[in-house]
């Protein structure tokens, strides 16, 4: 089994990607392989409507001059899904935006690439609006048909500066069994 995790933060290796590992810890734990890709110092676009995933239906966006396919191919041969962004201004990044915009269309217009998967969203976030950006991607996650996996509490930690989500042990507690969850979940879908 394997999970892959996207970082949406523009920052690599800051709070979000801390975050995401902190949950593969306890998945590796459980013997689960897992991946991290992160979005950050990479071009990423949203959609532009084209329509031409649902005319050729070949797992692709049309767009192919950024990451995103690569991001849906990793996602379509994965057992789980792991989000991870920061929250900028309440709600999810640019590059997570895009991400979820276009791996829509994509998973719409090939019979729903990503149904039936693990999927957990998390979020870094300095002190408000986390839970506009955690909807944001389990609403992506529900319309693709997808199991959402929850925890203690909402899936965010608290940190501003590099680092600072390590500080948050409820938080990082949370990643933790978000973790074992998923691996619980996991392992029921295989049975």
């Amino acid at each position: 089994m394997k999970v892959v995790g996207i970082n949406g933060s523009s920052r690599k290796d800051g709070n979000t990607a801390i975050i995401i590992r902190k949950v593969f810890s306890a998945l590796e734990k459980e013997g689960i392989e897992t991946e991290l890709i992160q979005l950050a110092g990479k071009p990423v676009q949203g959609c532009t409507g084209c329509q031409a995933c649902f005319k050729k239906k070949n797992l692709k966006c049309a767009i192919e001059n950024d990451m995103i396919n690569h991001c849906i191919e990793k996602m379509h041969a994965a057992d789980g899904i792991i989000l991870g962004s920061p929250v900028y201004f309440a709600d999810v990044s640019a590059g997570m935006k895009a991400l979820i915009e276009c791996a829509g269309y994509v998973s719409l217009a090939n019979g729903n690439l990503f149904k039936h998967k693990a999927a957990a969203a998390v979020v870094a976030v300095r002190r408000g609006g986390a839970i506009h950006a955690f909807d944001s991607i389990n609403h992506f996650f529900q319309y693709g048909q997808m199991f959402m996996v929850g925890s203690t509490y909402w899936n965010m930690v608290h940190g501003m500066m590099p680092g600072d989500v390590e500080k948050d042990a409820e938080g990082m507690a949370n990643m933790e069994n978000i973790g074992e969850n998923m691996a619980f979940l996991l392992k029921k879908l295989q049975a």
